[in-house]
């Protein structure tokens, strides 16, 4: 292998140079600037904004190169293909406020857009998107962006691998034209004010391993049709108004389903057995609902779950001997429940942080419950059980 001999000090540096350019071609030149159509569109972007607290937007410069701007990334030809802006919780003023400029439009090799926790996003949801043929990636989550989601947005997006507009303020239905989406493997619409029934055009997206439509106002039964979609691993439908019973066709979820989350609805009937089958689950939350009758003996069968929850329904004993290798939280509260003592199973568990058994007929004395049993939690509810003090010697 050649080696660089120094010599004088101009030459040696003339010589890596070299060595850079012809060893690493595909090195970005770090004195080379970002198109012109990208920096149009990213400064268009940034006129919309109307406040901007923490100065996450202050290295966004005219004449400087877009690709090194905080939020932004290019690819080795210097265009543009993501922009990724994102809120802290633990900090108070990491927001935006302002809209999506359509200038954003030019940015014609965008490939993902995330504007995360920035709350204070307004405006529709941003057509100037379908004119990104190149974008793959949309999360505009945690803003205030209203209205209804256009009707053509599953022609004009079809493109998308995933889509979250979640903890916005979208009202009206779920357009149909979404069954177009299918090479999409997330769909979160959660947290929104939507309305009406699942569309059925949903069991179109064959690809979808995340479905969450959680906390809107989503009605009517869940349809049959969620079950044939095969690579599901995620399913959240709690905090709707979704009625009548379980359908039996999820059970063809069960080899990779591992979060089934149904809680807070008005679901009826008892708890299928097949939910027992579902060996990959580590999340199952059925409460808030009117489910009664017994918890299946299948749920034995459950030996990776980490968190349980059927509180708020009319369930009674026997309730089935579980045989989890640790439970990371738990709540029966306020069912039909006689367990006399916190089973074996629980309070075994050395991972286990949060547990509520509020009114489950438990009976014990606390200090049966030694404290190197209890060390490790962070919340526990034992209220409107039989549970007597300790008594202290004279």
């Amino acid at each position: 292998m050649n080696e660089l001999i120094p010599c004088q000090r101009n030459s040696s540096a003339l010589s890596l140079i070299f060595f850079t350019i012809f060893t690493f071609p595909f090195l970005k030149v770090a004195s080379a600037a970002c198109h012109a159509d990208d920096e149009a569109g990213l400064l268009g972007f940034k006129s919309g904004i109307t406040s901007d607290p923490s100065g996450m937007l202050g290295s966004w410069k005219k004449g400087t190169d877009c690709c090194t701007w905080a939020g932004v990334g290019c690819l080795l030809n210097n265009r543009v293909t993501s922009l990724s802006l994102l809120g802290q919780p633990d900090k108070p003023n990491s927001f935006l406020s302002g809209t999506v400029s359509p200038s954003l439009s030019k940015v014609q090799f965008l490939d993902g857009l995330y504007l995360q926790r920035l709350r204070n996003i307004s405006g529709q949801f941003p057509e100037l998107l379908f004119g990104l043929p190149n974008l793959k990636y949309v999360y505009i989550e945690n803003n205030k962006l209203s209205g209804k989601i256009p009707e053509s947005i599953g022609a004009k997006l079809a493109q998308l691998g995933a889509l979250s507009i979640e903890g916005n303020r979208f009202t009206g239905s779920i357009p149909r034209s979404i069954s177009a989406m299918t090479q999409l493997t997330q769909l979160k619409l959660g947290g929104n004010l939507l309305t009406g029934s699942i569309p059925i055009g949903i069991g179109n997206l064959k690809n979808l391993t995340l479905l969450s439509l959680e906390r809107n106002r989503l009605s009517g039964a869940i349809p049959d049709f969620l079950g044939s979609l095969s690579e599901l691993r995620v399913l959240e439908l709690s905090h709707n108004y979704f009625s009548g019973n379980i359908p039996s066709s999820i059970s063809s979820l069960a080899p990779k389903l591992a979060y089934l989350e149904l809680g807070h609805n008005a679901l009826t009937g008892k708890i299928p057995d097949f939910l027992g089958k579902f060996k990959a689950l580590d999340t199952l939350d059925l409460s808030h609902n009117k489910l009664f009758g017994t918890v299946p003996r299948s749920f034995g069968n459950l030996t990776k779950i980490f968190n349980l929850d059927l509180s708020y329904n009319q369930l009674v004993d026997p309730f089935p001997q579980m045989n989890v290798k640790g439970i990371e939280s738990l709540d029966l509260s306020y069912n039909g429940f006689h367990l006399n003592q916190i089973p074996k199973w629980v309070t075994s568990s050395p991972i286990i942080y949060s547990l509520k058994l509020a009114k489950c007929g438990i009976r014990m004395k606390f200090e049966d419950w030694k404290p190197s049993e209890t060390y490790f939690y962070d919340y526990i509810d034992l209220s409107d059980n039989e549970i007597s003090e300790v008594q202290s010697g004279c």
